[in-house]
């Protein structure tokens, strides 16, 4: 039996596809994405999944055998749990967030599922699956956020086995006729003027790239948004022998109707095609790898298709139901239905658990670090916070030594923009200010700024103006679900 005590720990080098800063970024992001608003979040996945399952509808006979299937970037899992019961395949959801896997347990139960997909957290650039272990392998919105989108095909087409399926959908197609001035924000948190042009199909044409790709980025998540359609192609030709396409032009409002009706009419073979080289959109296919498909035993011990994400070698699952490397002492416990299996550096810096130089609202130990101003603790699961007034103090400790960066995730809410267009917040560390920011806009936010050295940082944050919910006597400004250090890049 591998023991607990001193294992290897394997030589980190930061991999240019996804930066750790990024994929810090995206933990924290799907937390609240997943869980921040969890009826909207619940009705949204319903209607991905019908969205999705339509395609595999229609491309049943092409795709053939699913089990088993790997789902990178799943979210919370509920495309995996529609793989699971309405199609009776079985397999894996894999994401970087513990969180948003959790969560998919509690859409199980909401939705009454019977099946239930193995939970995985995990790396798209890393799979922690053996060579040819899998029969199919799903992605949904997620290639864009990796600077080098063929290191995810590299990855995905090592695991799948010969003649395996890749099926993607809901990635970007860059588009020709945009004059890319700005990023844009969701519909939710445009400004009035850019949700007429939005309603009029104008929008399009002037944004930089993706309508929402505002959020993500302002968090911090880098997104590839240079993927033409035809560069698309060239990728899937260059990795996958056979290939089924299907394209999503947009048609939003008047201008966006007539442009792309004139692009079908004059394709030479009245097909989108030209319609989605002018105007983008989003891509869907159906990938084969080349070869015939072996028999995989869709009985087979799940953790029989595992490898170990430290040194590739076998996990085994001891009676605790802990998966343990035999060759390098590698543990991932399962922790409330899910497997961690991130190579051990960035399992220690994605999940560092109760540190002294981050304030994660979701642990009960960040109450220690906490002085006054702060409200109840509110939220589920991973995305849990705390709403302050005008102002909340705080203190972050310098584990690791050297200059820092502090990090504060936090969420500001559609009043107090009515009570200013321009929200304020300031932070002083150690008795001296160290800057403000004026929010543009509601919704999450992730504010960050340089700290000089330091064994110990004492911060004050303030916040104007101030708001008062109906039947609420409390002072509420903004919520936040995470102050933290992180290292400079």
């Amino acid at each position: 039996m591998p023991t607990k005590s001193n294992p290897p720990i394997p030589t980190h080098q930061e991999d240019p596809a996804q930066s750790l800063s990024v994929k810090r970024a995206e933990v924290e992001f799907h937390n609240f994405a997943s869980l921040g608003e969890p009826e909207r979040a619940a009705r949204v996945y319903a209607e991905e999944n019908q969205r999705r399952g339509a395609i595999l509808d229609r491309m049943r006979e092409f795709i053939g055998p699913m089990t088993p299937f790997l789902e990178i970037g799943a979210n919370a899992g509920h495309s995996s749990y529609m793989l699971c019961n309405q199609y009776g395949a079985q397999g894996y959801a894999l994401d970087i967030s513990e969180d948003s896997l959790r969560y998919g347990i509690a859409l199980k139960e909401k939705w009454g599922l019977e099946q239930a997909p193995v939970l995985v957290a995990g790396d798209a650039l890393h799979l922690p699956f053996k060579d040819g272990s899998l029969q199919m392998v799903v992605a949904f919105q997620m290639l864009s956020q990796f600077m080098d989108i063929e290191s995810v095909f590299l990855e995905v087409k090592r695991v799948l086995a010969p003649g395996g399926i890749f099926f993607f959908a809901e990635e970007p197609m860059r588009r020709l006729l945009t004059a890319r001035l700005y990023r844009c924000p969701y519909y939710d948190t445009m400004k009035p003027w850019e949700r007429k042009l939005f309603d009029w199909g104008l929008m399009g044409f002037i944004v930089k790239d993706v309508i929402g790709a505002h959020q993500e980025e302002s968090f911090g998540i880098h997104q590839n948004h240079r993927m033409y359609l035809s560069d698309w192609h060239h990728l899937i030709r260059k990795h996958f022998a056979d290939q089924r396409y299907e394209l999503y032009v947009p048609e939003r409002g008047w201008a966006e109707k007539w442009v792309k009706r004139i692009a079908t009419q004059t394709d030479p073979h009245k097909s989108e095609w030209r319609a989605a080289r002018l105007m983008g959109g989003t891509l869907a296919s159906i990938c084969r790898k080349a070869g015939v498909s072996p028999q995989i035993d869709p009985n087979a011990p799940f953790e029989s298709r595992f490898r170990c994400p430290d040194c590739s070698g076998d996990l085994i699952r001891n009676a605790a139901q802990t998966l343990c490397c035999a060759s390098c002492g590698y543990e991932a416990p399962l922790m409330e239905g899910v497997y961690n299996l991130l190579p051990t550096h960035d399992k220690r810096e994605l999940y560092p658990g109760d540190r002294g130089d981050i304030i994660d609202f979701s642990l009960p130990s960040h109450e220690k670090h906490l002085g006054h101003g702060w409200h109840d603790v509110e939220g589920v699961y991973g995305n849990k916070y705390r709403w302050i007034g005008a102002r909340a103090s705080a203190w972050l400790e310098n584990v690791k030594g050297g200059e820092q960066r502090l990090r504060l995730r936090g969420f500001a809410p559609e009043p107090i923009f009515q009570a200013s267009p321009r929200p304020v917040v300031e932070v002083f560390v150690n008795g001296l200010p160290l800057k403000a920011w004026a929010l543009d806009r509601n919704g999450l936010f992730a504010l960050e700024a340089n700290l000089p050295e330091a064994p110990r940082y004492e911060l004050e944050i303030r916040v104007s103006p101030v708001w008062s919910a109906p039947n609420d006597d409390r002072e509420l400004s903004v919520n936040f679900g995470m102050l933290r250090l992180i290292p400079m890049e």
